[in-house]
């Protein structure tokens, strides 16, 4: 679906014209510049507003939709009390803002942070890199505490649904402190005092848009990535794509037995660049894993989940590394979702993520394979999906 058919749903509108006509704009019918401008804030969940005469934040949040509570969380530094004529406010619209019924594309990703950071500015956002085509690598940070984890989705394009997994999770969160209110069962005021959660919930923008249609036929990097393709004709174009757009998986590029792992991958076919499995030139040879590096090493986190979506397992060691803590975690986190901890098979357990965070920081790093069957998964499997991770997304917060 189109990101204006989404904002269309949530204003009640049934075209164009109409959207126009109720924002006084020549109804044309065309997604021209005024349009969009309209309707950005049906994508990003709020308005900015100004004071007018006989105004107050009740008045304002029945012609909004939203609460008083709501508009004083997204105005921090503003006086409910003291209002004036021409005063500048952040009005939160009144819906959830991840949406869980489509797929998800990098521009999406991008408006929903954006929207989430305005709802709740004690949420920040940074780009921690930039892919080789030019895409933003974003990550989002809430809380206060010395304890810091570190969650991760979509190294895998065609595991997106991982990408509205953490941001559901964390427009819930952030929703639960503004309320001083629970998840799963943890008070999130509690984990927000004393644990940091960094959020990188996009770490393959470019082959994730490839995927859910974000990049067309004739964008920069489509043409090159079907010509790869076609080096693997067994692998249905784009739906079998896990690669970035230059053909490497990256989560077989980190530098934790990188010679092994190209020694599998090389004796399964999995040569050259391509859809799947290619390991690479060397080992952090793509800008998405050296990005996902320097903020592991800048924010030196004492956990981290990476997610998947093959399995309906909890993969928890590199090699026979067992670092303090992590089996007993990795049960708990099996115990309140139902997957099972499992070894990595050979095939499969070198140059990921979370090896190398084993590896050179001996701290508990899980990959959750959230879900089973022939990628990508459908978002009919979205809830179940997300019911069965809410633990362990919480309890990463509480025990990281």
């Amino acid at each position: 679906m189109e990101l204006y058919e989404l904002a269309l749903e949530r204003a009640g509108a049934p075209n164009l014209a109409e959207l126009q006509r109720r924002e006084g704009l020549p109804p044309t019918g065309r997604l021209d510049g005024p349009t969009w401008g309209a309707l950005l804030p049906w994508l990003r969940g709020y308005r900015d507003y100004r004071v007018v005469p006989g105004d107050n934040y009740s008045r304002i949040a029945a012609r909004f939709g939203t609460t008083v509570r709501a508009i004083i969380t997204a105005n921090p530094s503003q006086d409910p009390l003291r209002l004036y004529v021409g005063q500048l406010l952040t009005v939160p619209l009144g819906f959830e803002l991840v949406p869980t019924d489509r797929p998800f594309s990098y521009a999406l990703l991008r408006l929903c942070l954006e929207g989430l950071a305005a709802r709740y500015p004690f949420l920040t956002l940074r780009d921690i890199g930039e892919t080789a085509y030019g895409r933003k690598l974003p990550q989002a940070a809430v809380g206060l505490g010395p304890r810091r984890v570190l969650y991760n989705a979509s190294h895998h394009a065609n595991e997106w649904i991982t990408t509205p997994l953490l941001m559901k999770f964390l427009e819930d969160y952030a929703r639960a402190i503004s309320e001083n209110g629970r998840i799963y069962g943890f008070s999130a005021q509690a984990l927000y005092q004393r644990t940091t959660l960094h959020l990188v919930p996009m770490v393959n923008p470019d082959g994730v848009d490839l995927v859910t249609g974000g990049l067309q036929p004739g964008d920069p990097g489509y043409e090159e990535a079907r010509t790869l393709a076609e080096g693997y004709p067994a692998i249905p174009f784009p739906q079998g794509w896990k690669a970035n757009l230059r053909g490497v998986d990256l989560n077989l590029n980190y530098p934790a037995r990188w010679e092994q792992a190209r020694q599998n991958k090389f004796a399964q076919g999995y040569t050259r660049p391509g859809p799947r499995d290619y390991v690479g030139t060397a080992p952090l040879s793509e800008p998405e894993t050296e990005a996902m590096v320097r903020l592991t090493e800048l924010t030196e986190p004492g956990l981290t989940l990476s997610y998947h979506t093959q399995g309906d397992v909890i993969y928890w060691k590199f090699l026979n590394m067992e670092p303090p803590g992590a089996r007993e975690l990795g049960e708990r986190f099996a115990a309140v979702s139902g997957y099972t901890l499992e070894d990595v098979p050979f095939a499969s357990g070198f140059a990921g993520y979370k090896d190398w965070f084993i590896l050179t920081r001996d701290r508990p790093g899980y990959t959750v394979e959230a879900g089973m069957g022939e990628n990508p998964l459908p978002l009919s499997r979205f809830p179940e999906i997300y019911r069965r991770n809410l633990g362990i997304l919480a309890l990463g917060l509480a025990e990281g």
